[in-house]
């Protein structure tokens, strides 16, 4: 294998962000390789580094795996707890030059075996004993490219190889690979990472598409997120994920106890109804995410250095620690002497020790980090030097600290290469002497901004910021000598947008200060479309009946159509997708569900490039079931009366002149048609006037399924009586009629909450819709 690397395309500079849309010089041969930083936070040493691969993309096709990258990444800071400490990462892109577009046994065991470098394949590589979504990679070449990315090595990076193909596919594993194209594949990495990075286990109940799983019959699995105990035993012995029991969970629901997992179907359990490990989409759980959250933060030291500890130190001289900084929070940092904590610290990095008035002789001061984020409650993980770390120096007041002279600089901070967003902290850090600590002041638009504790953090948060763009400025001052150095950044607070599109309802109902409301009696899909004020992708999610938050990635096989939502959701490639029943929005194809017909609220926001979260909008779709399937239609235009004696008669844009009888035993569906003249229908099967107009009288009597009026007008007395119509009630919505009676139905008439407008008078059990 030859690797012949090419030129960076962008600086790597302290905290600096590069973006991938520059496009690099051309990698003029085959297997010739460019290294393009795209985020860069600091030294490779002392950071994670996340280094992506690709293969199967010629040289003519270095943009598409560009693309590639850029929504894997944007999707990737959008989902916790990669978005609070995407500053703990450097993130590397390899271009490798492909000679043939593709890769193995892509879709099928039967489709060719590609020429790449990287080999990757489905079928875990061909294997006709696999799965067709597993997709292996050569893990010694692919290591063998990411040594091009200068500092990292298989002690700090992770690699993920995306291959150039729209077939749904990854693996976990050492090394993360995903599908560059899918509609699923920018969360099919994140998912993949849960396995390479986080050692999550997958929650599936099954392992070949489409066939359930058995039963576990193990002992107590060691996977921290699925257990064979009962909630009652998690607390009892204070095991698994006991501390989080019974509160909402990140990924929709409630945690708990949930039955399937680890490819089984039977007699193992997992937290989350549907957390990212089931079903990609969802975020992770916070079980999960405790457990992501310290696989990361174990990767880096986040007490970075300060001031040396090799030798004794003088009690005339100030003492510090440098920290690392998430997006989301500050650190903490505490101080010791002899073992007892020094009060009014304000969590600042340094410490002057001249102002403790140590007593001859010999002392201990010790700093400690800790990572107070809420994403982990077990104090083990806690008191891991993942999340706490501790440096001390032995202190002799015998000694004397001479003074260097350093100019003043600031040494690192936030990167400035981008804006940040409302919710972030910021963070300046410079150049110390040991005689004096510089302070840090910051300035919003030009005016002063308080920031109680420590100096060097700001939590934008606090601020409160509403909407536009701000220049935020941090200034370092000498104390003694009053010179000052300044960086400035730009503050997107400016939540982004999301619109909906919905394909055509029955019925729409807008009411002041209320959701919009659509009725549907079928399938119907929805599109969101994101907008932001600056450049950058707009990440869309939904979540359906307050469930958990959802990513909109348009449908599964296809990223530019819109979702699709149906009573008992659409089987794609041995998955449910868009299902309103029971279970969830998506479910294994087996697992047993009943319709979800009834009223359904629909949230939607959007995550903008640099976290800003939009605020939610939401409407309310309610799904009625179908009219039954015609066995007769009529279209256009019919003289005379029509009497429908049998089966099942279908009015589509017909205009009927004369009245319509429907006997004993049969149905009518009335779509979009005129009829001139009345309506009677006695004992019925079904009878449904959908967006239509009658010029006459509607009676209705005895039918014994669905009694459906949506949209329509009525320019006589609807009259609905003696209609017993099973679980599903007579719906009468967003109707026009002169007058409306309606008695003896069971159940009762219901308008879905879109009133009737009724002339005349309304009565009996229609009195109020």
């Amino acid at each position: 294998m030859r690797i012949r690397a090419g030129l960076c395309v962008a600086a790597t500079v302290a905290a600096g962000l590069v973006g991938v849309g520059a496009a690099p010089a051309a990698a003029a041969d085959v297997g010739g390789a460019t290294v393009v930083p795209v985020q860069v936070t600091g030294d490779p040493a002392e950071r994670f580094n996340l280094v992506l691969l690709g293969d199967g993309y010629t040289e003519a096709e270095l943009p598409t795996f560009r693309s590639h990258v850029e929504k894997h990444l944007n999707t990737l800071w959008t989902i916790e707890p990669f978005k609070s400490y995407r500053s703990y990462f450097n993130v590397y892109a390899v271009e490798i030059v492909s000679a043939e577009s593709g890769v193995d046994c892509d879709p099928g065991l039967g489709d060719p075996q590609r020429d790449t470098v990287l080999d990757m394949g489905f079928w875990g590589g061909c294997n006709p004993n696999s799965v067709q979504r597993l997709l292996a990679v050569d893990g010694a070449a692919a290591n063998a490219y990411a040594d091009l990315a200068a500092g990292t090595n298989r002690g700090n990076r992770q690699l993920v190889a995306l291959a150039n193909s729209n077939t749904y596919g990854g693996a976990g594993g050492v090394n993360a690979t995903a599908s560059g194209g899918n509609a699923l594949s920018a969360l099919i990495s994140p998912h993949e990472l849960g396995h390479s990075l986080g050692g999550l286990q997958d929650e599936y109940d099954y392992y070949a598409r489409g066939v359930a799983g058995d039963t576990y019959d193990g002992p107590e699995p060691s996977s921290t997120h699925h257990t064979l105990l009962t909630e009652a035993q998690m607390r009892d012995t204070r095991a698994k994920w006991w501390r989080w029991l019974g509160e909402p969970s990140e990924s929709g629901g409630t945690i708990g106890r949930y039955e399937g997992g680890l490819y089984l179907q039977k007699g193992v359990w997992r937290p989350s109804r549907h957390s990212m490990m089931k079903s990609l989409g969802f975020y992770f759980d916070q079980v999960a995410r405790e457990q992501m959250t310290e696989r990361i933060a174990s990767r880096v030291d986040i007490l970075a250095g300060g001031t040396g500890t090799g030798q004794p130190i003088g009690a005339d001289r100030v003492v510090r620690v440098e920290t690392l900084h998430p997006v989301s929070h500050e650190l903490t940092v505490g101080w010791t002497v002899d073992g007892t904590a020094v009060p009014g610290t304000g969590n600042a990095r340094d410490l002057d020790l001249r102002t403790l008035r140590f007593t001859p002789g010999t002392h201990t001061v010790t700093a400690t980090v800790t990572d107070p984020t809420p994403f982990v409650r077990d104090p083990a993980v806690r008191e891991s030097p993942a999340l706490t770390q501790r440096r001390t120096w032995t202190v002799d007041t015998r000694l004397t600290t001479p003074v260097v002279d350093e100019p003043l600089a600031i040494t690192t901070s936030t990167a400035t290469a981008r804006p940040v967003g409302a919710q972030d902290v910021v963070y300046v850090e410079s150049t110390q002497r040991s005689d004096r600590i510089p302070a840090v002041s910051w300035a919003l638009d030009g005016r002063p901004v308080a920031n109680p504790g420590h100096d060097g953090d700001l939590e934008l948060a606090g601020l409160g910021l509403t909407g536009g763009t701000h220049r935020l400025t941090a200034t370092v001052t000498d104390p003694v000598t009053a010179e000052s150095v300044t960086r400035s950044w730009t503050v997107d607070a400016t939540r982004p947008d999301v619109d909906y599109a919905l394909s055509e309802p029955l019925l729409s109902t807008a009411r002041p200060g209320k959701p919009t409301e659509y009725v549907y009696n079928g399938p119907f899909t929805m599109r969101l479309t994101g907008t932001d004020d600056a450049a950058g992708q707009v990440t869309a999610e939904f979540r359906l009946d307050r469930d958990g938050w959802h990513n909109y990635y348009g449908w599964p096989t296809d990223a530019q159509e819109p979702f699709l939502f149906t009573a008992t959701g659409t089987d794609v490639d041995g998955l449910v997708y868009g299902n309103l029943g029971s279970g969830g929005l998506s479910v294994s194809p087996f697992a047993q569900r009943s319709p979800g017909y009834g009223r359904h609220t629909v949230e939607y926001r959007g995550i903008d490039a640099v976290g800003n979260v939009g605020a939610a909008g939401e409407f309310v779709a309610t799904l009625i079931p179908p009219p039954p399937t015609c066995t007769d239609v009529v279209s256009g235009r019919h003289a005379g009366a029509l009497v429908v004696t049998s089966g099942v008669t279908c009015l589509r844009a017909a205009t009927v002149t004369g009245g319509v009888t429907v006997r004993a035993g049969a149905a009518l569906v009335v779509d979009r048609s005129s009829i001139t003249g009345a309506v009677v229908a006695t004992g019925a099967t079904a009878v449904e006037l959908l967006n239509s107009s009658v010029r006459g009288a509607v009676t209705v009597t005895g039918t014994t399924g669905h009694v459906t009026a949506v949209g329509s007008r009525v320019d006589g007395a609807l009259l609905l009586s003696g209609n017993t119509t099973g679980t599903t009630a007579a719906i009468l919505a967003g109707n026009e009629a002169a007058s409306v009676h309606c008695a003896g139905n069971s159940p009762a008439p219901v308008d879905l909450g879109a009133p009737n407008r009724v002339r005349g008078a309304a009565s009996g059990q229609c009195r109020g819709l």
